[in-house]
């Protein structure tokens, strides 16, 4: 035949147009929104806290529940979208997150407000598989499809860049729940614009709904990411063992489930394909180090320089701009260099920011530099590692490629703060030293949080106690950054270590 004799490389694969460019505008929208909320609430979590006085684990909570929901549900809604469109699930996903977001503007407790970060993770679930799995439809031609994801991928830290910013603006002139009213104005366009420009995908031939899968699938992340919690905050005579093994009993049941159903929800397969899982622990452990690192120094600038959240947000962006940058700036660079070679080089940079920050917090120049060299490295190493991840799975499989990449994602920020947070949570209680003076009850509410030992000191009466408070309280504080910034540091050099040995010696140039 004469298709034989044809190289194995797709040579007539078509462009996708101004219509494909537009729609990956028209799909950065959620991307965005979904950036903007990890990164805003840690700018917003002080004012919250002050607010509403939720306990260190309703503030972990606050935060976590929303990946926690979300990463636990994306292979669920993946698997919908393949059936009925994900498109359509896409549009679904983003009036519920519109409406939930609206409603928790308002929460009036810590319980509330944590009820609605978890609908949230539900509609955001319907979100983020839909973007990259689209993108894998409109950008048949690697080339832009490298790029295209290079923009997606930048897309979440664009979003970061925006966050503090918009969000500093609407904390210092609003409350709070202004932050989650943002997620209508960037909502509505793509509600607009989508059925439009955004073509219709879906599988041919989709795999049955299973139910018992998705129930699997919850009943263990939950146990895990929450045994984690449980560890960082209570130590390991918590029932974060029962936790970590209940959670691997349901793994193992799903696991076991997915290999012999005839169309398995998850095909399990994909982990047999050692860039595919390589490219998906990079993804996983870089997000760690980002979240991790973004969840004390927002604090720091805060409650301990002093900054206003808005300040706090400009001195991030030099940061949150490099990892824009890296980002599209890799794309050209990964097509000449094997990604084992490009990935860890990248990484170095966010390792050498850690260690700046074990150093010395004191200086806010040095913390500015050490963000910004962190921004280079994770902005660079989650371009490479997501087009792996698309492009190493077979084109029929791209939706649960997209899902599991989405995963990483989430159930990074989850530990980010989870195991970052509660580390820094523990450090923070065992070196705090309280002056003299304080009532049990401002002293209880000193020893939760950073965030509880200032709302207590701007409450008291006596100026120098006050002070010595304050001070105690920083100071407790860094000390806890020093032991977290250099496991964060520990991190991100295993990924570096993951990728040199995962991630294949030669780059690729297939059009596929």
């Amino acid at each position: 035949m004469l298709t034989s004799s044809l190289p194995t490389q797709e040579i007539n694969v078509p462009c996708a147009g101004w219509r494909g460019w537009f729609a990956l505008a028209v799909l950065m929208l959620p991307v965005l929104l979904v950036s903007v909320d990890n990164t805003v609430l840690s700018f917003a979590l002080p004012e919250i806290a002050l607010d509403l006085q939720p306990s260190s684990v309703e503030q972990l909570w606050i935060i976590d529940v929303y990946p926690l929901v979300l990463a636990g549900l994306l292979v669920t809604m993946g698997t919908l979208g393949d059936r009925f469109g994900r498109k359509r699930l896409l549009l679904v996903g983003a009036t519920g997150f519109a409406a939930v977001s609206a409603l928790s503007a308002f929460a009036p407790t810590a319980v509330l407000l944590i009820a609605g970060r978890a609908l949230m993770g539900v509609f955001g679930a319907m979100l983020m598989p839909s973007t990259l799995s689209l993108l894998r439809s409109i950008f048949r031609d690697r080339d832009e499809r490298r790029f295209a994801i290079a923009i997606w991928a930048s897309g979440f830290s664009a979003g970061a860049a925006l966050g503090p910013i918009v969000g500093g603006f609407l904390l210092e002139h609003f409350s709070w729940g202004s932050v989650f009213l943002m997620a209508v104005p960037v909502l509505v366009p793509l509600l607009v614009l989508a059925p439009f420009f955004v073509p219709e995908s879906r599988d041919p031939a989709p795999g049955r709904f299973d139910a018992v899968s998705v129930v699997l699938s919850l009943a263990t992340m939950v146990p895990i990411v929450y045994g984690i919690k449980k560890l960082a905050v209570e130590g390991p005579l918590s029932l974060a063992p029962v936790l970590f093994v209940v959670g691997v009993v349901f793994g193992w049941l799903f696991v076991r489930r997915q290999n012999r159903a005839a169309a398995p929800m998850l095909d399990m397969s994909l982990f047999r394909r050692g860039t595919f899982s390589g490219a998906i622990l990079v993804n996983l452990l870089s997000v760690v180090g980002l979240v991790g690192f973004l969840y004390f120094v927002a604090q720091h600038l805060q409650l301990v320089v002093g900054l206003s959240p808005m300040v706090a947000g400009f001195a991030l962006v030099p940061g949150l701009a490099l990892m824009i940058v890296s980002g599209l700036a890799v794309v050209p660079v990964a097509k000449r260099f094997a990604p084992r070679v490009v990935v860890p080089v990248a990484l170095a940079f966010s390792v050498v920011a850690y260690i700046m920050v074990a150093l010395s917090t004191a200086d806010l120049v040095q913390l500015i530099v050490a963000f910004a060299l962190l921004g280079i490295g994770i902005g660079a190493a989650e371009t490479v590692s997501n087009e792996l991840i698309l492009s190493s799975a077979p084109s029929a499989k791209a939706g649960a490629a997209s899902a599991v990449s989405e995963t990483a994602y989430e159930v990074g920020a989850v530990l980010g703060t989870a195991v970052l947070g509660g580390i820094l949570a523990a450090f923070y209680r065992t070196q705090l030293v309280l002056p003299e003076g304080l009532s049990a009850v401002a002293a209880d509410a000193s020893r939760e949080t950073l965030a509880g030992a200032v709302a207590v000191s701007n409450t008291l009466d006596d100026p120098a106690l006050a002070e010595s408070l304050r001070l105690a309280a920083a100071h407790a504080f860094d000390s806890g950054v020093v032991v977290t910034a250099l496991i964060g540091a520990a991190l991100i050099v295993v990924a570096a270590v993951i990728a040199a040995a995962t991630l294949g010696g030669t780059r690729s140039t297939s059009k596929k």
